[in-house]
């Protein structure tokens, strides 16, 4: 698990390529927002989190899949990463943040995506 990056991911550097013609000016990793998002647009008080399917249980095929081996271990890591999210989405919610969760499954689709952006960023 130490060779997996938390940060600019191949699907975070995606996102930020789709979103950088729409709204420029984002922050990275902000460690002074609740959940460290992935970008940031700090007047607007919105956040993006780029997520996983896997490491953090999405309902899609691939962040169903679990492995073969040591799996109450993964099950109990998945629901704690699961867990943790959420508090992040009510802490940030409760500081008046909005935010967006992008699946690593919905990079497929870029014209969906980027319609989501834009709606998000309000564009």
């Amino acid at each position: 698990m130490r060779a997996v990056p938390g940060r600019d991911t191949s699907a975070e550097l995606k996102v930020r390529r789709l979103l950088r013609p729409i709204a420029p000016g984002y922050r990275l990793h902000r460690k002074d927002i609740p959940g460290n998002p992935d970008i940031a647009f700090l007047g607007a008080k919105k956040a993006i989190f780029v997520h996983g399917c896997f490491w953090h249980g999405h309902d899609c095929r691939r962040g169903a899949r679990m492995p073969k081996t040591n799996t109450d271990y993964w099950r109990a890591k998945i629901g704690r990463n699961r867990a943790r999210d959420v508090r992040h989405l009510e802490d940030l919610a409760a500081l008046g943040w909005r935010a967006l969760v992008v699946w690593e499954c919905e990079l497929a689709d870029e014209t969906a995506l980027v319609a989501r952006l834009r709606v998000f960023c309000g564009h």
